[in-house]
């Protein structure tokens, strides 16, 4: 039986490490996420969990704690945003070259500069092709359902890769809404103990982590990363089939609202989903077909499957909140794009650029899009595919 709640995003991200209980947790305070190892320190201070909790100096040593407690064969956590992510990229690389299983909470806000304290995704995007497993997270719900996964998936030996779960700063993080918790005792037996198969302080087998991998070796151990990616698709979904016998909640590689029959879809991640999920339900009201494709999993991406899925639209949008800054659009529309080219699946595609240092994206704006795609699906004609969306004139 679930226990209800309310809670902020931040208390709920705190809540599931408290249950995880993980060996080790390193942090350095960053907003917006700076309430989560807040939170889990009392929880420390209390005695309700038996982590070593470590107050670094920097989020760089936060990631280089937990390499090196993961590495030594202890479970460990951290959580992060923007430019306390930026300050760890070289260690965000180690971390999954070393194949450690590390889990990251990572609120979402812009990456300076200028400097910006509020939501965008410039800061997942930035380290989106760094060899780790990311999450995305619409509600607070499924930030902590997702937190409840991540270990599940990441240590499982044919992944061993360490895993992001992100929610969108102040939306959900500061945001308090309903939520479902499950017991401690249901958390604990879901995510069982962590028993490494190799690891620093294993007497019985003395190993080196980290040496230098020169061209005989680099190129088959990044081929074994990308694999290892590859696996965690099939994980993922037997994770989640588990914990939905278990919570009743249901999660895959994306959400299809309404699809099946829409002629026009959205393609949106985090919190802006459910705006568009209620604009969606405002169109179909007028008998306009409108659908919206939310991306939970976006590494490993489910190409595949998306380009299926998004096969019978007559026109999509893709909302990407960073820009891509390459001339061709977002990092979820390249993505996408060129999933469906590979799938062979030609549709009109647009790619949105909005919301980029917590700018507010509204149910007008959404309709704005939707009204677009009407307009592509009646004429054909799609004369620039590289928008901005809520761009002050």
């Amino acid at each position: 039986m679930s226990i209800r709640e309310r809670l902020s995003g931040n208390e709920a991200a705190a809540i599931a490490m408290k249950q995880i209980n993980p060996d080790v947790v390193a942090a350095f305070p960053i907003t917006p996420s700076t309430e989560i190892p807040q939170y889990f320190s009392t929880f420390v201070s209390n005695g309700e969990v038996d982590t070593e909790f470590v107050a670094v100096e920097s989020e760089h040593s936060a990631m280089s704690a937990c390499i090196g407690a993961e590495a030594a064969g202890g479970r460990a956590m951290t959580a992060t945003s923007a430019n306390g992510l930026s300050l760890m990229w070289e260690m965000i690389y180690i971390a999954s070259s070393l194949r450690l299983p590390i889990v990251m909470s990572l609120v979402n806000r812009a990456v300076s500069g200028p400097l910006n304290i509020h939501n965008d995704h410039s800061d997942a995007m930035g380290v989106r092709d760094s060899g780790w497993i990311m999450l995305f997270s619409e509600n607070n719900q499924e930030a902590y359902d997702n937190l409840l996964m991540a270990h599940r998936i990441a240590e499982h030996k044919d992944v061993l890769l360490p895993l992001m779960v992100c929610q969108d700063g102040f939306i959900t993080s500061h945001s308090i809404e309903n939520i479902e918790l499950e017991s401690d005792e249901l958390v604990k037996k879901f995510v069982g103990e962590y028993k490494p198969e190799h690891y620093l302080l294993n007497h019985k087998e003395p190993i080196a982590v980290g040496p230098l991998d020169l061209q005989a070796y680099l190129f088959e151990h990044k081929a074994q990363q990308a694999e290892a990616m590859r696996n965690a698709k099939k994980v993922i979904k037997e994770v989640a089939k588990e914990f939905e016998e278990l919570t009743g909640r249901k999660y895959s590689f994306f959400e299809e609202y309404k699809t099946q029959d829409a002629d026009i879809v959205i393609v949106a991640m985090n919190s802006t989903a459910g705006t568009a999920k209620f604009t969606a339900d405002k169109l179909r009201n007028q008998g306009i077909k409108a659908g919206v494709l939310k991306v939970r999993m976006f590494r490993p991406f489910p190409g595949e499957e998306i380009a299926k899925a998004l096969a019978n639209a007559k026109a999509v949008a893709v909302l990407d909140k960073a820009d891509g800054l390459n001339a061709v659009g977002g990092p979820l529309f390249t993505d996408i794009t060129s999933a469906m080219q590979v799938n062979k699946v030609s549709v009109p595609t647009v790619n949105y650029i909005y919301g980029i240092g917590g700018r507010d994206t509204k149910v007008t704006d959404i309709e704005s899009v939707y009204t677009d795609l009407q307009d592509i699906v009646k004429t054909g004609n799609i004369d620039n595919p590289y928008r901005y969306l809520g761009l002050r004139k």
